[in-house]
């Protein structure tokens, strides 16, 4: 097999060089942009979602490739993480241990140069955030597969949060096992993860390893930790996970739905303003009467505005009562939607805003 010329790839390696100068200096020339912004804002809020969005959709748009989309995307995340830590490092908080999948979800949508804070329960994600120890707060919403998190639209009914951005994670969920302990799934004697980590990989499962004990744990990151301490156990888990606690990959994508997705919300003390392609979400009870219903989702036909979303989930007020979570699309301040919701507030026993956000940037 002939070799490349060399002089050619040394050409090309020289021009690669000279741009990596000129992609530097442009960055340190954006910092520094970034920092005086940070500068001229003074006391307000130095995070901005809906100017992030509206960024990183400018870039999907004049991409040309040959990288992706998700590429570029991820690459400046991490550059407007940056610029951000130079104005203000967050702090975010999370359902932890270090590498759940909320953990990703916090890089994903933060990128690295923040202070990701583990939590052990959603309440106490909530509760760090409501009390000042935290910026934000990532929580799950739902999952492709298995639903709602109750637990964060009961938490929602309550907070003095506000939703100011969504992430939506890809979960490819992984067979782990500790490092030289064969690499077979004969030497797993249990598995390790989340319940609904366990439900959403039940088919797989009953195929490969179908008479292995099943164990649930608090998170998938703790169950890694267990499988890394103790011999003969596996974990399901993500990417991170592996990394963090130093675990061979026994199986790849053993959930058994190719597009499991789950959706996060970003929550914050302050309103996100409008960027262009966004989605409020609301919490509204119904009156007990025949065509109640019906009555609260008339006013969002007649104005032209889309629902998204629409769950029900029993009030803590009493017996077969019905709270009714709905996304919407577009911002609280578009006019559509603003007169629907004037109209909403007349209907509804009881209607709470959670927050008008951009949607989130695949």
């Amino acid at each position: 097999m002939s070799q490349p010329p060399s002089e050619e790839i040394n050409r090309r390696r020289d021009a690669i060089d000279a741009l990596d100068r000129e992609l530097l200096r442009l960055l340190n020339e954006r910092a520094a942009h970034a920092k005086l912004i940070g500068a001229l804002k003074g006391d307000s809020v130095a995070y901005r979602p809906e100017r992030e969005a509206q960024v990183l959709r400018a870039i999907q748009t004049d991409n040309r490739g040959p990288l992706s989309d998700g590429a570029v995307t991820s690459v400046f995340r991490q550059i407007m993480s940056a610029c951000l830590a130079l104005e203000q490092k967050l702090r975010i908080a999370y359902l932890g241990p270090a590498g759940t999948f909320s953990h990703s979800a916090v890089t994903k949508h933060f990128g690295d140069l923040v202070d990701a804070e583990p939590c052990a329960s959603i309440d106490e994600v909530f509760r760090a955030a409501e009390a000042g120890q935290t910026d934000y707060a990532v929580v799950p919403v739902e999952n492709s597969t298995e639903g709602a998190v109750g637990r964060t639209l009961d938490l929602m009914c309550q907070t003095p949060l506000t939703i100011v951005g969504e992430v939506k994670l890809r979960i490819g969920h992984h067979l782990l096992a500790k490092r030289g302990a064969g690499g077979s799934f004969a030497d797993v004697t249990r598995v390790y993860s989340h319940s609904q980590s366990l439900s959403q990989c039940l088919q797989w499962l009953a195929r490969h390893i179908p008479s292995v004990a099943r164990i649930p744990v608090a998170s998938n990151a703790e169950a890694a930790r267990l499988a890394a301490d103790e011999p003969g156990a596996a974990a399901i888990a993500g990417d991170a996970a592996a990394v963090i606690y130093g675990l061979d990959v026994l199986a790849t994508h053993i959930e058994d739905e190719p597009n499991n997705t789950t959706r996060f919300w970003v929550l914050g003390r302050h309103d996100a303003a409008p960027s262009g392609r966004d989605e409020t979400s609301l919490v509204m009870s119904a009156q007990n009467r025949p065509g109640a219903v019906h009555a609260l989702l008339e006013p969002l036909a007649r104005h032209g505005v889309s629902m998204s979303r629409l769950e029900s989930r029993p009030a803590r007020t009493g017996l077969w009562e019905y709270l009714f979570f709905v996304d919407l699309e577009g911002h609280q301040q578009d006019a559509k939607l603003a007169a629907a919701l004037e109209e909403l507030r007349t209907r509804a026993p009881f209607l709470k805003l959670l927050g008008s956000y951009p949607a989130a940037v695949s």
